[in-house]
């Protein structure tokens, strides 16, 4: 059966008119005698009537077809007919009967509506075109149906052009030499060249399918559901089908066809009427009265709709018309059969009947006619139509089948017209576009099964389908009951049209009336939206926006910057903020844009050429770079060209590799030619520094009371264009924030471009650039004078006046008051704290000042802006005393003051307006500094005490030391004051091989510290203790013994000689030293707002990191605490940690690597040591509470404890390093140290160095630091750093061993391809070894890849010796029960322990297994058959032991001594047998 339909199918492929379809089979019938002609037409002339031999002149194929037509007319007349002639033998007496009791009824015929069932091949009906594809044309039919005309049933002559073009395409393609010669073909048209939307067609059903199915017609994928309900039907326009039935004697004046262009002549164009024997022309004067762009080219195949206006006098030439009006009017009175009545025609009709449904007419005064009442005038049907009268209606399709003959009819007043549906002279779609909310419909009729029919305003109905009446399930509808009863108003949107019906599709669900949008073209260019995430692929990234409408977003404009793992940042079901990017309603296709710079873009969007003038500033994407040029791309595929000159300020060397495809851009149009849609802009000109072109600024001066309007907001300043001189001014950020009360922070994101600012006061202007500075009108005060009434002779000392700083000076801030006018403002005068303000405020600043001196000769003033100054009267905290003359100053004073020059031999430091100080060298720090001027700057604040004044020289010494002035007043310690047990506070002078020198603070006297009396453990390593010393260190001594004819002292600094007591300090040391810490001399930092400002950096750096790299690359922390396996085994950790002893827990912990370990320190460490962040947090109070403590705590540890503290710092693990160059765990710390700080770089060169320096016979040491390495390049390194240290890896350590971590670190981190490639390249290189073949299957089996696992133990036998075999079978089988089935690996070993019994080994990892299932019977089963075999006693009393405990643990207690039985048992045997 399925080979007979196959073959079939192929010979309807090869000669598709060799298989009628359904359509064509009624015609096939009635044009029988054609098709024997056209099969005797093929004969040869003067072919023999009875050749020689039985032969035939036939060709095999047309025998074949002979054969098979006389078959199907023999079935024809021997089944067909009689079957026929008995059924209506049998329904003509019930038959009449049904029609006397019908007519005794009356003559009312039932109104149906057209419906997908009642739908039938050769059923004619007349459709609108609603929308042209490329290959099929959609059709809107009566009673909201919809169906489709495919290319090629259009017409004849447009389907020989296609099938011709195919061939020409074929021969070129095949034999480029035969070229065609003669008339050239004609161009097959387009179909929108052809059909216009809204145009009436006349067509009939070829097929209809079944819902679901695809058909092979030209349609497109289906983006809607227009296009999805057009597929069931599938219509043919061609006249030949058409206007089958029609006869010459029909084509009287006034009677309407379609027809079709079949050639152009020389005065108008011969038509195809479908016709027989009958063609048709239409000249060009006709043409020219028809709905044509251009009558006298009309397309050969295109359809027209004609009126006949005459006939020849053979009857085989017809004249026709295109005139619209005329074809609209014309009326049938006439027919001479059922057939001639074609869809669209208007006919006279009598209403016979007034039903409820609708009306029943008679057409012609023959047949028999109903219209539905969505083809009636809005109204109530009974009061607008009366029986008898006459209308004129419009054929819409024949009721098929029916007899008598009935038709269905149209009285709707447009498609009486034959004109599109039209609301107050504009069409449906215009007034009502789709997603138009309707507030109030009213329900006016109800369709119980269907839906509803409401009327949306006086002359527009719309239908709801009774799936769109509610989001829940409505099996019925009533009329007169329920939420959708007549009269009922309810809230509805618009989701589509009826074109031929005149109706809205509307919709009543909550889902679709909140739907944001339900069509692309609803959607705004440039509009910010929020969709959800529907799919990722590799080509691009699919969002949701609303309901059905989806956008898409390209690869290059997923970030600002390409991503490598879109997918990490774009999951499935996951919310996203994009901009659209391109609107196409043609396509029905959206594009978006989820680049940060564009979404947050608050320059104008550009999407046309209306939208594109000269002068603004807008934002592009980069899509094509060369040599000569950049294209950028703005909204709605509207590009422009940035000539290289104007791409960037300064010299690039590859446009391309600095304007890389997708990267937005900052661009200034410059011209936009309309006629060839060409855009020239410039990216160095809409950079914010640069120099425009200089403007006449000479309209404004300094003092001008300004208004303008905001242009541009920078990240300080506002560009303002100054009203009505369009002069460009700058103002600043804070100075408006401040005038407006808010941060500039806040004032950044609600300014607004095109915003008006008034109130503005110009300050500076500078004509060289054409630009001018502008402020905020500062609030008057009566205090300060108006600059028109300052003066010279009217200023006073203590007065207020207001100026705007000019320029920086030695002497402090330039200050302008007037045009003549100007002020000086020292750093000492700025405020009472040199802390809270600038030593010299920034140029441009507008500030109110006192005046404390005036010089009339240089026509200057002396100004401060103190408050305390400022205001006298006011009780004002001063830090920082005003220093006038020497006299405020006295020896000993602890003053700050700013660094006015640093000289080769010091500082010189302001401390008043007319009075420096001196800071020598020797007074700058406590500890000798070689590059001492890199810590000081000019205007820097410092602090230091009086050292002495010279009043006669006005020199002033001054000195940044500690403990100074209280050197000489200290008491000198000396030998005599010392005794044998005192402890003593020292600082580490020298250190040598043999101990360390001390020298005691205060004195000069000093002693040795022998190495024995460092450390309490006698088994320390002494050498590391010394080593970890410093010179400068302080330390705690005691002192051990005193030789005062050597004059020599002997310390210990042993734990064991101090008590805790020791450490803690008087009350009178803490506050000298709490004194000393306050009072700490030199350069003042403001620890608190460094601190706070580095917070904020830091904040602000995440930020900018997270947006910039767009979730592609971790943090350092993130980095650091990523799990990296380094599969070093527990022997080899055994090994490493007996290398290293100590008394300490952090550096006697073993180097435990088979799990993976972690880039940072362990979160116990980092307890034990103090170096937790959240510690820190938690312990801040205590921490000031136990200050000095913990100072105290600090240094003592600096003994020969030190080798047991963390490493901290490189210096730390350098000194520990020297004590212990062969561990790999210090020196894996050491690089694990420099990734927490993003040093890769450093973490390589340390591993390298490790390399180099351990010993060569430490092999495992070694092994450890290359896995390691291998761990740092598989997180931080790339592809081909990671391949370079694998290979130098195998190089210098065991090959299989480095290949096999490589696959763990590969698992570890994830990567399964990865992963799976390195199993495969060691199995390969190393396929005689057991382990490699069993690790790559536990890989398999823990991917879950079970058939993969499967297939590697044939293929290990392959390769393996075969001593290696049982193993391996024995491994897999492990590893089924693990991570597979465990039955198949029980099959298994029942496989190993059936052909080797003897092995003792195996059975009990069979049992271990099989306990491991939890299953004591099949232990049981397995230990019976064990213990049954021949064994030792040795070796039976390890099986019965193993027994007993799996019993205990599995089993029960009756099991237990079953088992002890049983032991007793086999022992009494085997003593017996023996």
């Amino acid at each position: 059966m399925a080979a007979h339909k196959k073959r079939a199918l192929e010979d309807a492929s090869v000669n598709p008119k060799s298989k009628k379809t359904k359509t064509e089979s009624a015609a096939s019938k009635d044009k029988g005698a054609d098709v024997h002609a056209s099969t005797s037409s093929n004969v040869v002339v003067g072919e023999v009537d009875f050749p020689r031999g039985g032969g035939t002149s036939f060709t095999p194929l047309e025998v074949k077809a002979i054969r098979a037509e006389a078959a199907k007319e023999a079935n024809d007349e021997l089944f067909t007919d009689k079957t026929e002639e008995r059924k209506k033998r049998k329904s003509a007496v019930p038959a009449s009967g049904k029609k006397a009791a019908k007519g005794e009824k009356g003559d009312a015929i039932r109104v149906e509506h057209l419906n997908y069932k009642r739908v039938a091949p050769g059923m004619k009906v007349l459709g609108q075109i609603v929308s042209i594809q490329p290959l099929a044309l959609i059709i809107s039919l009566p009673n909201q149906l919809f169906a489709h005309v495919p290319i090629t049933e259009i017409s004849s002559q447009l389907t020989s052009m296609l099938e011709a073009m195919d061939e020409d395409d074929a021969s070129s393609s095949s034999d480029g030499e035969d070229a065609a010669e003669g008339v050239p073909k004609p161009r097959v048209p387009e179909l929108f060249q052809v059909f216009r939307v809204g145009q009436y067609v006349r067509a009939v059903v070829s097929a209809v399918h079944a819902p679901g199915t695809t058909d092979p017609t030209g349609l497109s994928r289906a983006r809607d559901e227009i296009q999805k309900a057009s597929r069931r039907v599938e219509l043919s326009l061609v006249p030949s089908k058409v206007n089958d039935g029609v006869s010459k004697t029909d084509l009287r004046t006034g009677f309407t066809l379609t027809a079709a262009v079949k050639s152009k002549e020389d005065h108008g164009y011969i038509l195809d009427l479908g016709i027989s024997d009958v063609s048709g022309f239409l000249s060009f004067k006709d043409a020219a009265k028809g709905p044509f762009d251009e009558p006298k080219n009309l397309h050969i195949g295109g359809l027209l709709d004609v009126a006949v206006t005459k006939t020849s006098g053979n009857g085989r030439t017809c004249n026709v018309t295109a005139d619209s009006a005329t074809c609209s009017t014309s009326s049938l009175t006439e027919v001479t059969s059922v057939t001639s009545i074609l869809p669209g025609t208007l006919v006279q009709s009598l209403i016979t009947a007034v039903v409820p449904d609708g009306l029943n007419l008679q057409v012609l005064g023959y047949f028999g006619g109903t219209v539905d009442q969505y083809h009636l005038a809005p109204g109530d049907p009974e009061q607008n139509y009366k029986v008898g009268q006459k209308v004129k209606a419009r054929i819409l399709y024949d009721i098929n089948p029916s007899s008598p003959p009935r038709f269905a009819l149209s009285l709707a007043e447009h498609l009486i017209l034959m004109a599109p549906k039209s609301v107050a002279g504009s069409s449906l779609p215009d007034v009502y576009p789709i997603g138009t909310m309707l507030d109030a419909v009213k329900v006016i009729r109800v369709e119980t099964a269907r839906g509803l029919v409401v009327e949306a305003s006086d002359d527009v109905e719309g239908h709801v389908h009774i799936s769109q009446v509610s989001d829940d399930h409505v099996p019925s509808l009533s009329a007169s009951s329920g939420h959708w009863k007549i009269g009922t108003v309810h809230k509805a949107r618009v989701t589509g049209y009826f074109p031929l019906d005149g109706y809205l599709q509307l919709s009543f669900r909550q889902s679709v009336l909140q739907q944001k949008f339900l069509q692309v073209g609803e959607v705004q260019v440039g509009e910010v939206i929020k969709g959800t995430v529907k799919k990722l692929t590799d080509s691009a990234l699919f969002v949701s926006i609303s309901g059905t409408v989806d956008g898409v977003i390209w690869p290059n404009h997923y970030a600002d910057i390409p991503l490598k793992h879109p997918q990490k940042r774009f999951k499935p079901g996951g919310t996203i903020k994009c901009r659209v990017l391109v609107v196409d309603p043609e396509r029905r296709r959206i594009v978006l844009t989820a680049k940060k710079t564009l979404i947050d873009s608050t320059l104008p969007i550009v999407s046309g050429l209306e939208d594109a003038r000269e002068g603004p500033i807008t934002h592009a994407v980069v899509f094509k770079a060369s040599d000569k040029s950049v294209q950028v791309e703005f909204y709605n595929n509207l590009k422009a060209i940035v000539p290289a000159r104007e791409a960037s300020e300064t010299a690039v060397g590859s446009l391309s590799e600095a304007f890389p495809v997708g990267k937005p851009v900052k661009v200034k149009i410059l011209s936009v030619d309309n006629e060839s849609s060409r855009i020239l802009a410039s990216i160095r000109q809409a950079a914010p520094n640069f120099k425009a072109a200089i403007t006449d600024i000479s309209g404004v001066e300094i003092g001008d009371s300004v208004e303008g309007v905001v242009a541009e907001i920078q990240k300080e300043k506002v560009v303002v264009i100054l009203q009505p001189t369009q002069v460009r001014a700058l103002l600043s950020l804070n100075n408006l924030a401040n005038k407006r009360g808010v941060s500039a922070a806040q004032l950044r994101a609600s300014l607004k471009v095109e915003e008006k600012l008034q109130e503005l006061v110009v300050v500076s202007r500078n004509p060289d650039k054409g630009i001018v500075l502008v402020a905020t009108k500062p609030k008057e005060k009566d205090v300060l004078l108006h600059k028109s009434s300052l003066s010279l002779d009217t200023i006073q000392v203590g007065q207020l006046v207001g100026g705007r700083v000019i320029r920086h000076g030695r002497q402090g801030a330039l200050v302008k008051l007037t045009n003549t006018i100007s002020g000086t403002l020292h750093p000492t005068d700025v405020s009472d704290d040199y802390e809270s303000g600038a030593p010299f405020p920034p140029v441009d600043a507008i500030l109110k000042a006192v005046v404390l001196a005036v010089d009339k000769e240089k026509r200057q003033l002396t100004l401060s802006t103190r408050l305390s100054r400022m205001h006298p009267d006011q009780d004002k905290t001063v830090v920082d005393k005003e220093i006038k003359d020497l006299n405020n100053l006295k020896v000993g004073d602890t003053v700050r003051g700013f660094v006015k020059n640093v000289a080769d031999h010091g500082l010189f430091v302001m401390l008043g307006r007319n009075i420096d100080a001196r800071v020598q060298i020797k007074e700058l720090f406590d500890q000798y500094v070689k590059e001492w001027k890199n810590h000081f700057s000019a205007n820097q604040l410092v602090k230091g005490r009086i050292l002495s004044i010279n009043r006669e020289k006005k020199q002033v010494e001054m000195s940044f030391r500690s403990g100074d002035l209280q050197r000489d007043m200290r008491p000198s310690v000396t030998l005599a004051d010392l005794a044998e047990g005192q402890k003593v506070d020292g600082r580490v002078k020298k250190i040598e091989d043999y101990g360390i020198f001390v020298e005691i603070e205060g004195s000069k006297v000093s002693g040795l510290c022998h190495k024995s009396e460092l450390s309490d453990n006698k088994d320390a390593d002494v050498t590391l203790a010394l080593r970890s010393f410093r010179e400068g260190d302080h330390v705690k001594a005691v002192i051990l013994s005193i030789d005062t004819e050597k004059r020599r002292i002997s310390f210990g600094l042993k734990p064991s000689y101090f008590a805790e007591s020791d450490f803690e300090m008087s009350e009178s040391e803490e506050d000298a030293q709490e004194d000393g810490a306050d009072d700490a001399l030199g350069v003042v930092d403001d620890e608190d707002a460094e601190m706070h400002a580095l917070d904020v950096a830091h904040l602000d750096q995440s930020a900018s990191d997270e947006d910039d790299s767009d979730d592609e690359s971790q943090s350092d922390a993130d980095q650091g605490v990523m799990d990296v396996d380094m599969n070093i085994d527990a022997d080899d950790r055994r090994r490493s940690s007996q290398a290293k002893t100590g008394t300490s827990n952090a550096l006697s912990l073993s180097l435990d690597l088979k799990e993976g370990f972690q880039w940072t320190t362990s979160q116990d460490l980092e307890s034990d040591v103090g170096m937790s962040s959240s510690d820190d947090d938690e312990d801040d109070g205590q921490e000031r509470k136990k200050k000095r403590r913990k100072r105290k705590e600090i240094e003592q540890d600096l003994t020969a404890d030190m080798h047991t503290k963390v490493p901290e710092s490189n210096s730390d693990f350098e000194r520990v390093l020297l004590g212990s160059p062969n561990s790999s765990y210090l020196w894996i710390q050491y690089m694990s140290f420099q990734l927490q700080i993003s040093e890769v770089d450093k973490a390589r060169e340390i591993a390298k160095r490790a390399l180099r320096t351990i010993n060569f016979r430490e092999e495992q040491e070694k092994l450890n630091v290359w896995t390691a390495l291998l761990n740092l390049e598989n997180v931080y390194g790339t592809d081909e750093s990671l391949e370079a240290a694998f290979k130098d890896a195998a190089r210098h350590n065991d090959s299989k061993t480095i290949h096999l971590r490589m696959a763990a670190i590969f698992d570890q981190s994830g990567k399964s391809e990865a992963t799976e490639e390195m199993y495969k390249r060691t199995c390969k290189k190393f396929g005689q070894s057991s382990k490699v073949w069993t690790l790559f299957g536990e890989h398999y089996l823990k991917r879950g890849k079970l058939e993969e696992a499967r297939k590697l133990l044939p293929r290990s036998l392959q390769s393996l010796e075969k001593r290696k075999h049982l193993k391996t079978i024995s491994k897999f089988a492990q590893l089924e029960y693990k991570f597979g089935d465990p039955e198949r690996g029980k099959t298994v070993f029942e496989g190993i322990v059936d052909s080797h019994p003897k092995r003792w080994d195996l059975w009990s990892v069979y049992i271990d297994m099989e306990a491991g299932q939890g299953d004591i019977m099949s232990v049981r089963n397995i230990l019976d058959r064990v213990l049954s075999l021949k064994m030792t006693s040795h070796k039976a009393k390890a099986f019965f032991k193993k027994w007993l405990e799996l019993e205990r643990r599995i089993g029960d207690e009756e099991g237990a001594n079953a088992v002890k039985a049983k032991a007793i048992e086999w022992t009494q045997r085997a003593a017996g047998s023996s």
